[in-house]
């Protein structure tokens, strides 16, 4: 989707504040001491502003200025620092890493995958929760290109040692596959 289209959308609708349950439930008990955290695709910043509370030292990336403009905002209401980056993923890579921690929640772009496990440090994690398709059964969005195939996910993340892993039907009513993956020092 179009950077254009996500500012619109970030006009028109209220951004959730609360982290998602995946970040609260599955993520946090599995992360490290803080580090260097990358929260991509991060929106109105939700997740980048929970982990900057947490003394991650955070780099939010999105394309949308609207949103970014909003997380920028509640980052200053909640007095922590992130460092925010203006990027459309579909072009531009990354920030470069070492990271300790990539969070990706709801966003699917496949290619991005081999980019950012490059970017972990050692034992650094990965952490992703994206739409299948059988969220398609409740909900028109996202659309067939943004959600992953069932059992997909593993894939994705090949040489990483996966440390959680489940599919299916999240609290917030989405059916998601939700994985957290680490590197291997060395």
């Amino acid at each position: 989707m179009p950077a254009s289209s996500w500012n619109t959308r970030y006009r028109e609708r209220t951004a959730p504040m609360e982290p998602s349950a995946f970040v609260r439930v599955e993520v946090a008990p599995l992360l490290p001491p803080p580090g260097r955290a990358l929260d991509l695709a991060g929106g109105a910043g939700r997740h980048a502003i929970w982990l900057a509370q947490r003394k991650w030292e955070t780099t939010m990336v999105d394309a949308s200025d609207v949103a970014i403009g909003i997380a920028e905002e509640r980052a200053g209401a909640a007095n922590v620092d992130i460092s925010f980056v203006h990027s459309d993923l579909t072009v531009d890579r990354p920030p470069s890493g070492p990271w300790d921690l990539v969070l990706i929640v709801h966003y699917l772009q496949r290619d991005l995958f081999p980019t950012v496990i490059e970017g972990l440090g050692n034992n650094g994690l990965l952490a992703f929760s994206v739409a299948t398709r059988r969220n398609l059964e409740r909900h028109e969005r996202p659309g067939l290109p943004y959600v992953l195939d069932e059992g997909e996910a593993p894939a994705l993340v090949e040489g990483l040692d996966i440390l959680h892993y489940a599919e299916g039907w999240s609290i917030e009513g989405r059916h998601e596959a939700r994985l957290v993956a680490r590197r291997r020092a060395g």
